[in-house]
């Protein structure tokens, strides 16, 4: 795995992000339209839930995002094989884990990595300053060994400590930027954070971006504090339920992205281990991230 340190960019002052959020909007329509034309024009795999691995249609990856509870699950219990069990069920490309190291103290770890490894194919990107960590404020993102990275870590702004990790990916089905992160308890929180995520954003060049993790609105409509992302995201509709596990009835949890058209089928993966394994059900769903960036080529190049 080879990693870069982001440069850091200029940051947007809070009048900038109304003509920031205009442009991601303005590109967003073009390239739904011709993320559209290139499925129908390119023989796209039939609409379906995702298949696993070798099952992908050229240019399409599946992802899952999970808040493993520290791998503690339903029944009290501390297992992280049952965790890694879980994780190779959603049969991903790239997963976004929550509480994936210890919350006090020394911040290490709670997977088996070699046993993670061999089951699902996926490490997580070395984010962490210790070296027995697997993320940021909790958050880890598994990716395929020798997945080259650009990542940068943000403190998000509230009443307890909460992060989200930025990583800009070169995989080859395309350029592809994803923000894994953890929202806090409370509603005023949310909606800082999701400002900050929103600045972070408007700091790096355009490219496909998913936004994923356990985002803790389960409000719809005007009192959801996920109303700020919808410039970039757009409408932030009623997701699939995922908590609690054992009796699903609140969408805490989401799988974003940008443009528009790039994220289908957002599903809670509701098997009997995972309602076991957490008090949240893993989420999982199909990028279409080969014809995004193909559009996005169109886009520009018009």
């Amino acid at each position: 795995m080879v990693l870069f340190p982001s440069q850091p960019g200029r940051r947007f002052r809070a009048p900038e992000l109304s003509g920031v959020a205009e442009r991601f909007r303005a590109t967003s329509q073009t390239v739904r339209s011709l993320i559209e034309e290139l499925r129908q024009g390119g023989g796209q795999r039939r609409s379906g839930a995702p298949g696993p691995r070798g099952d992908r249609a050229p240019g399409e990856l599946r992802v899952a995002s999970w808040n493993l509870h520290k791998c503690v699950g339903a029944d009290g219990r501390f297992d992280p094989a049952r965790s890694v069990a879980v994780i190779a069920e959603l049969g991903a490309d790239l997963v976004a884990l929550q509480e994936a190291d210890k919350r006090f103290g020394r911040r290490t770890g709670l997977l088996d990595l070699h046993a993670l490894e061999r089951a699902t194919g996926l490490t997580p990107l070395r984010v962490s300053d210790l070296s027995d960590g697997h993320g940021w404020h909790g958050n880890a993102l598994l990716v395929r060994p020798g997945t080259r990275a650009r990542f940068r870590r943000l403190a998000l702004p509230g009443a307890e400590p909460r992060g989200a990790l930025v990583a800009e990916l070169d995989l080859a089905e395309g350029h592809l930027r994803v923000v894994a992160a953890h929202f806090g308890l409370l509603r005023r929180c949310r909606a800082r954070q999701a400002d900050a995520i929103l600045k972070a954003l408007s700091e790096g060049e355009q490219m496909p971006t998913l936004l994923l993790g356990d985002l803790n609105e389960w409000r719809p409509g005007a009192r959801s504090s996920l109303r700020a992302l919808e410039p970039v995201f757009g409408p932030v509709v009623p997701g699939p339920a995922s908590f609690p596990a054992r009796l699903p009835v609140l969408a805490l949890d989401r799988i974003l992205g940008w443009p528009q058209g790039l994220v289908t089928e957002v599903e809670a993966h509701d098997s009997a281990r995972a309602r076991a394994a957490s008090d949240h059900l893993p989420l999982t769903a199909r990028v279409l991230l080969g014809p995004a960036a193909q559009a996005m080529a169109l886009s520009q190049a018009a």
